[in-house]
């Protein structure tokens, strides 16, 4: 399929915009595009966009879409399984309800990846999954799982388990609880090193859920998402990370605005997942929430995604989230990256979704005007190639 004489807003540093461009696209992925004149004809159907703005499909780095359900309570909460502290075994990809109506809100709004998973209850949550929010399937929605193992400082663990009469009940049980996880995940991983490497003087560890579902931290083939507000909580992240070799994400960092200069240059650190900014003062641990904070750490060269904490701000806000970042201060391209390519690469599926690149997914979005103004949704949404809302066009 073709789609001609758009505006295409790439989010690619190498091309950032294109006046009056065309982008191509076969079996779910973009195989050319660029300037009209250097379009070459062949037999094959046509979207003329009419000079309408093309942008890639937005990316949500940080929600719960399809664990915690849309209008229910315990019946459809299965975000949170405070039965134990440490659950790094638990799987986010066998909790999502694809049928949730909130996937059907994220693609209207032009929403097509989010990262999903367990809530911030437990020091150690469970596997954290990348899924595209078209289909009804999540096997086939997989983009990558897991994509990172969700860990949770602060009061979110110690209000739990308080309220249990169980461990921890305070910051420093949280932080030893997930030191004592991390330091036998990490001999269970250096034990199997050791018997691939020399089989004959060393034996495979026993199976352990565990420690298994840890590997891939220790491998660095994930990193690790930290849930933190306060900045003390904060350098706990990452002294942890530090202390086990592993690369980090910070989630929320509701205080990191206040601490842009020890943060800047912080070894292994992916980046920062800032917001919600559309949510109330809730708890002490927000005292410090404002919405500048994503401008304040783009100003000093700390770009970050901003994501929306679905439900905490529904994930149909995510483009409202950037919009109201760019009101308090946030240049505005910096706000249209941090919900497209920003996310994309703090995460590490860049090289599927987040611009318009060739050999990447066909995930894209046609708009009237700017998708940063609330006055506009998407004409058309793209994923994966396939048409899958469409108010702009009949002939296709």
């Amino acid at each position: 399929m073709l789609i001609i004489n758009a505006e295409i807003h790439t989010a690619d540093c190498h091309l950032p915009l294109i006046q009056l461009g065309f982008v191509r696209f076969s079996e779910g992925k973009i195989t050319e595009l660029g300037r009209m004149e250097e379009l070459s004809a062949k037999e094959e159907p046509v979207i003329d966009a009419r000079g309408k703005l093309l942008y890639p499909g937005f990316v949500d780095a940080h929600t719960h879409l399809g664990i915690f359900g849309d209008s229910l309570t315990f019946e459809g909460d299965d975000g949170n399984e405070d039965t134990d502290p440490v659950m790094p075994q638990l799987r986010a990809i066998d909790a999502v309800n694809p049928m949730d109506g909130y996937f059907e809100e994220a693609l209207s709004a032009g929403i097509t990846t989010v990262l999903t998973g367990p809530g911030s209850a437990n020091p150690i949550a469970g596997q954290i999954a990348a899924v595209k929010t078209w289909g009804k399937r999540i096997d086939n929605m997989i983009l990558r799982a897991p994509v990172g193992m969700k860990f949770a400082l602060g009061e979110n663990p110690k209000s739990t388990y308080n309220d249990k009469d169980q461990s921890p009940v305070t910051r420093m049980a949280t932080a030893a609880l997930i030191r004592e996880a991390l330091t036998k995940g990490k001999k269970y991983y250096q034990d199997q090193c050791n018997a691939r490497n020399d089989p004959e003087h060393y034996d495979e560890p026993e199976f352990d859920a565990k420690s298994e579902a840890l590997v891939p931290l220790f491998s660095g083939e994930i990193p690790a998402h930290f849930h933190v507000h306060r900045a003390d909580d904060i350098f706990t992240a990452l002294r942890i990370a530090r202390e086990f070799g592993l690369r980090s994400v910070l989630v929320h960092a509701t205080e990191a605005y206040l601490v842009c200069n020890e943060l800047q240059g912080e070894e292994g650190l992916c980046g920062i997942l800032s917001g919600p900014i559309l949510t109330d003062r809730s708890k002490p641990e927000l005292a410090r929430q404002t919405p500048a904070a994503p401008g304040i750490l783009a100003a000093n060269g700390i770009q970050p995604a901003i994501i929306t904490d679905h439900p905490e701000t529904p994930v149909q806000y995510l483009p409202l989230c950037a919009a109201v970042a760019v009101r308090e201060g946030m240049d505005r391209e910096a706000a249209f990256r941090a919900i497209t390519i920003r996310p994309a690469e703090i995460v590490g599926i860049a090289h599927r979704v987040g611009s318009v690149t060739v050999g990447k997914d066909a995930d894209l979005l046609l708009f009237e005007g700017d998708p940063l103004d609330i006055s506009h949704k998407p004409l058309l949404v793209i994923v994966e190639g396939k048409i899958v809302k469409n108010a702009f066009c009949d002939n296709v």
